[in-house]
């Protein structure tokens, strides 16, 4: 089904969703630059040009007052911005109120989002084997900012809570890597890891519209788990 979306942050991602989006047939109403949508101002259902929904990616400084903008418009939005995870049950609060639909994700590949899962039923397994350590190594382009990555620090919970105990992130940033995320399991003898490799920004945007596709007509607060069905999965 042809969609109308707006985006929201006209950087590398920005940029990828915009031609995606073009190649699939959709229509694009409205691209918000860093001036336009810096801390929501300039974000509102006429300055998107009244879409199905919009995509926000900018920064974590931008991303709460973007959001808020969205569901006070009833624009329901797709959130790929990190950074602002502390204000969901104030957002949650202003989209059940509104009736609007928000789903954000630290990550929208669809193998990151199945890793996570698979690293929670891992950590399970190896909850009770305490010859062995875990480890996670992320590895992500020199510009990105934040570290640890958001996509690591859900891994890390997922299995974190599985183990009943932290476990240590080591960050790396170099060259122009789009993203490598490790789940080390290590004994005396033996390691078991778990790993997921992006080989181009494409898989993002990839994921970021069917994710936008799947919200258009539903209310609540989501996460990639529901688009996937993996809240489902035992």
């Amino acid at each position: 089904m042809t969609r109308t979306v707006a985006i929201i942050g006209d950087g590398k991602m920005g940029q990828a969703i915009r031609q995606l989006a073009l190649d699939k047939g959709w229509q694009v109403s409205a691209m918000l630059g860093e001036r336009e949508s810096a801390e929501g101002v300039g974000v509102s259902r006429e300055s998107l040009g009244d879409p199905d929904v919009a995509v926000e990616f900018t920064q974590p400084s931008a991303a709460l007052a973007n959001v808020m903008a969205c569901l006070r418009a009833s624009v329901p939005v797709v959130v790929g911005t990190t950074g602002w995870y502390e204000s969901l049950p104030e957002v949650t609060r202003v989209a059940n109120e509104t009736s609007s639909g928000l789903l954000w994700s630290p990550n929208f590949s669809l193998g990151v989002n199945v890793m996570i899962e698979v690293a929670r039923y891992a950590a399970t397994l190896m909850s009770n084997l305490e010859e062995f350590d875990a480890h996670i190594i992320e590895t992500h382009h020199t510009r990105k900012k934040d570290a640890p990555s958001g996509t690591a620090i859900a891994i890390a919970k997922a299995a974190s809570d599985a183990l009943d105990r932290p476990i240590p992130t080591t960050s790396i940033r170099a060259g122009s890597v789009p993203g490598t995320h490790e789940l080390l399991f290590d004994g005396a003898f033996e390691q078991l890891s778990i790993v997921h490799e992006a080989r181009d920004r494409r898989v993002f945007a990839e994921g970021a519209l069917r994710a936008a596709d799947w919200l258009v007509g539903k209310s609540g607060v989501f996460t990639m788990r529901d688009v996937l069905q993996l809240t489902a999965q035992k």
